[in-house]
């Protein structure tokens, strides 16, 4: 049963502060007296200097909102602060004062950031500001601090303080292991998706008997019974995943209350950067450990939530001032890094969000250029017209490397990159993967081109168990030498071993039937090219593996994959003389129009299909076409 939390008992009673306690934490410090008094979980450091005589942070360098809340340092306190407003100045201005000038030991602050990078970051601006360092304070993500919490008692939770921390990979093998042994198939119930459910009850604080209890359809089902046996298999290696990190912290804290209360007299000022980011269960440990001193910063911008697919709770920040009533709230509505326009734009968006504080950011840096707006008569329409005003800003002198092209998701790309290199503006994909070179895009031409032309031993190979359909590289060895011993194709091959009754065990044969069956089937189709492509798409089970992960990176696939459909769409609009397009095709690239900046002369145009094994005749001459044009890489598209 879960117990009452602290801060609801008597939260509206703020207990004072208790005169410079010895921190009772993983290292405890021997008793001595002041200013000698340092924790021995600390590295090495200078001692500290005399305080200073006057204020060591020039408040005045701070604009009012800014000093408000830096000066504000007793109580809780919810800082709203919208884009380019100066946070991290802020939140790294408040604990020096709290250090320089206050007279708080640095070992009774807690400074809990969204990044490693972050966390970094702050401690080289405190580093700068305060010369008699920060020895003993603690700033890091949530999940490194509860490493550090989990080192020093995880044996109150049966583990001992050598525990492993399994990484995605680690995570990912033990799972996968585990529906080997419960007969689980992945095809069925793909792996990415069981994870997903397991972490969402994890964070969620739901226990393996729980979600088995409750799970009403068969992926819950199933998720619970991995859950299940990935608990015990974790205690029993003593390790723990990236969730657990944060779920055995919490229970730690509130199962054992002499634990809380070391950690809520050590860390008496505690601040959460990115709160809006923050899931439950980081919500909860944050709250716990405050709820003695009341000492509590959050600093965030509900408008700027984008993690609720991995388990943010954009209502940690809304109700924060109902979890605390005697909350103070400062708003960072000062913006320094955008010109008055783009605010009102932003501004104008922003406001209809369901869900949010009122703020409004302005600047003191003037209006600047006013907004274009382009409305577009389609996604080419639109492609068209940014690699125009691209060109037209290069020829006034604007180098490329500074401009930027921003997209919503990831299918986006490929219209950009068609107009672009139609263009022969030279760009790259920053963050991600050109559209032509993503996986899931490889993964469907090489079921186009094994169809145009099955001796391709690359694209057969490289999507024989894509999804998987259990054939593993022990089979594909086999297979080799079965092409070897019979001197023909590895295609011929499989077909050859689907027959071998012997060979494989009935698992892999029906894999390789299936997947046999796919390509005949796939070169006897006929039709218009579109359909003929989404045909031979449905028939792999690409999409519907995709769409059943559930997660948003498998979704991005399935929307590349879609878009890739709307390729073959477009190439039959535009190329209604096929054989006209591949001789064009060839005059272009023999004369080196063809070429793309930063592209290898060695990426050649391939115009026709390789000649196909003997067998029921390849899809029409539009379709060969079509994997001619898309096989080297987008760079084909931009002479069409």
């Amino acid at each position: 049963m879960t117990q009452p939390l602290p801060w609801e008992k008597n939260a509206a009673v703020p207990v004072p502060p208790a005169p410079e306690p010895v921190p009772l934490d993983a290292y405890t410090a021997p008793a001595a007296p002041e200013p000698e008094l340092v924790p021995l979980d600390i590295y090495d450091a200078s001692a500290p200097a005399p305080k200073p005589a006057k204020p060591l942070v020039d408040i005045d360098s701070l604009n009012p909102a800014q000093r408000e809340a830096v000066l504000t340092t007793e109580g809780p306190l919810l800082v709203l602060a919208g884009a380019g407003s100066g946070k991290t100045r802020v939140l790294t201005f408040r604990i020096a004062h709290m250090l320089g000038d206050l007279g708080v030991k640095p070992w009774q602050v807690l400074a809990i950031t969204f990044t490693n990078k972050a966390a970094a970051e702050m401690r080289e601006r405190l580093a700068a500001l305060i010369p008699s360092g920060t020895r003993g304070m603690w700033v890091c993500t949530f999940h490194a601090m509860c490493v550090r919490m989990l080192r020093e008692d995880a044996d109150l939770l049966d583990y001992t303080g050598q525990f492993t921390i399994y990484d995605d990979d680690d995570s990912k093998r033990m799972v996968r292991d585990i529906m080997q042994a419960l007969g689980i198939e992945q095809k069925q119930f793909p792996i990415n998706m069981i994870r997903s459910k397991i972490s969402s009850a994890k964070n969620a604080m739901i226990g393996p008997e729980d979600m088995l209890k409750s799970a009403d359809s068969p992926n819950d089902k199933k998720a619970a019974q991995v859950y299940l046996e990935l608990e015990r298999r974790l205690r029993a290696a003593n390790a723990m995943d990236f969730d657990d990190l944060l779920v055995r912290a919490l229970e730690l804290l509130r199962t054992r209350p002499e634990v809380l209360d070391k950690y809520q007299e050590r860390f008496r000022y505690i601040s959460v950067d990115e709160y809006q980011d923050t899931n439950h269960v980081q919500y909860e440990i944050a709250n716990l450990l405050a709820a003695k001193y009341q000492n509590l910063m959050v600093v965030g911008d509900d408008d700027q939530s984008i993690y609720s697919w991995r388990g943010a709770d954009i209502t940690n920040i809304l109700d924060f001032e109902q979890d605390f009533k005697n909350c103070k709230t400062v708003k960072l509505e000062q913006n320094y890094r955008s010109t008055g326009h783009i605010l009102s734009a932003a501004n104008a968006v922003v406001r209809h969000n369901s869900q949010r504080k009122d703020k409004r950011l302005f600047t003191a840096e003037g209006d600047g250029e006013k907004i274009q707006a382009f409305q577009a008569s389609d996604e080419r329409d639109e492609g068209r017209w940014i690699a125009g005003e691209i060109e037209k800003l290069h020829a006034k002198g604007t180098s490329y490397d500074d401009i930027a092209v921003f997209y919503r998701t990831n299918a986006q790309s490929r219209i950009l990159e068609d107009m672009f290199l139609r263009a022969g503006v030279p760009y790259k994909i920053v963050g991600g993967t050109r559209f032509f070179d993503r996986a899931e895009i490889r993964d469907v031409m090489a079921y186009l081109k094994m169809i145009v032309n099955p001796a391709d031993e690359m694209s057969v190979k490289r999507v024989i168990n894509t999804p998987r359909r259990g054939i593993g590289s022990t089979s594909i060895q086999k297979i080799e030498q079965l092409a070897r011993d019979n001197r023909c194709s590895f295609f011929r091959a499989c077909e050859i071993a689907t027959a071998e009754t012997g060979m494989f065990s009935a698992k892999v044969r029906n894999g390789l039937s299936s997947f046999v069956a796919l390509v005949r089937e796939g070169r006897r189709m006929d039709g218009e090219l579109k359909d003929v492509v989404e045909m031979i798409v449905d028939k792999t089970g690409l999409l519907q593996a995709f769409r059943a992960e559930g997660t948003m990176e498998s979704e991005s696939r399935a929307e590349n994959i879609q878009e890739f459909l709307g390729v073959a769409a477009e190439f039959e609009e535009t190329h209604e003389d096929i054989e006209g397009t591949l001789e064009s095709l060839e005059e272009l690239r023999a004369a080196g129009v063809a070429d793309v900046p930063s592209v290898a002369e060695s990426e050649s145009v391939v115009v026709s299909a390789p000649a196909s094994e003997p067998g029921p005749s390849a899809p029409a001459s539009s379709f060969e076409a079509l994997v001619a044009l898309v096989t080297p890489r987008a760079p084909i598209r931009s002479i069409a």
